[in-house]
């Protein structure tokens, strides 16, 4: 089982392209929550780790996730309000985002008694480790968790604007990368995070894997090996939720092979890691090529590389 621990929250996306007070319509997403969905429709054993409101959208969030088979026996639940996340989608289909975080259920998480004895692997990120003070929750989670010996995942997915002192996030980030075992980031995280691929394989995990867009995944390793996928050729209908169908692939696919152990990445020769990129990149490209977080199944995946 793949444990995925953050945020879940509603993404109001506007229906038309360009129209600043076109309609919203309300999608259930936050970047932890999408890779739980993507991993259960994947075909992997998700749960899901997090705080959910019992208002209606908090209902609405916990009745998808099982619906979809993500286990939902970490989940906390408050009376606090769900965080909103309005988005903004650019003409080349590139989603930026508006976020009302303040008292609402997901940031008020708390640290869970020991996970289930399945868990193989723990994935953390996005605003969850930023808001306050759920996101020392989280931290502790995670060390704790690396600290027994599990698989540990990051993905920062940054927001620069919910975090209120650059540098010290900039510092936190840092002191995690020990704990990480797989580092997955955008081109722009990076650039925000002021760290290249050497830095970041040197500073802890085990691989990182960049995303670039339409340019494809690259990786680099600890001990310095670094390879490269192009990306998949699509019609984009927007990119939300994209990062996050990454991130459940490479979940998966390592998972699939019996790698979700701290040490295991290394034994990866440069045809497994092609295969691993490209299956994410499929995922991915599945994903953008319909409107709002909508990952592949497993079965969709296999067709897309069929074409």
């Amino acid at each position: 089982m793949i444990v995925v621990a953050g945020e879940a929250l509603i993404d109001l996306v506007p229906q038309q392209r360009g129209d600043a007070l076109t309609p919203l319509r309300p999608v259930r997403g936050g970047g932890p929550y999408n890779t739980a969905v993507a991993l259960a429709r994947l075909g992997g054993a998700a749960a899901f780790c997090s705080r959910l409101s019992t208002d209606a959208f908090g209902a609405s969030l916990l009745e998808r996730l099982t619906g979809e088979g993500v286990a939902t026996g970490l989940v906390q639940r408050g009376p606090e309000p769900t965080t909103l996340a309005v988005a903004s989608v650019g003409t080349d289909g590139s989603a930026s985002y508006s976020f009302y975080t303040g008292g609402t259920a997901d940031r008020l998480f708390t640290l869970p008694p020991a996970l289930p004895e399945q868990t193989r692997a723990v994935s953390f990120g996005t605003c969850s480790l930023v808001l306050e003070p759920g996101a020392s929750a989280y931290e502790e989670l995670m060390r704790r968790e690396a600290g027994r010996g599990v698989f540990v995942a990051l993905d920062p997915n940054v927001r620069g604007e919910l975090i209120p002192d650059a540098d010290a996030y900039r510092s936190r980030f840092r002191s995690w990368l020990p704990y990480v075992s797989l580092l997955k980031l955008s081109e722009e995280d990076a650039a925000w995070l002021g760290l290249g691929l050497p830095e970041l394989a040197a500073a802890g995990p085990a691989a990182v894997v960049l995303t670039r867009g339409g340019e494809g995944l690259t990786v680099r390793t600890r001990d310095g090996a670094e390879y490269a996928v192009p990306g998949e050729k699509v019609e984009v209908v927007d990119t939300i939720g994209a990062g996050d169908t990454v991130n459940a692939a490479l979940l998966h696919a390592l998972a699939a092979r019996d790698l979700l152990t701290p040490g295991a990445l290394s034994e990866l020769t440069a045809d497994s890691w092609s295969e691993i990129l490209t299956f994410a990149a499929r995922a991915a490209a599945v994903t953008c090529s319909r409107a709002g977080a909508e990952p592949p199944y497993g079965r969709e995946v296999e067709e897309f590389a069929s074409r």
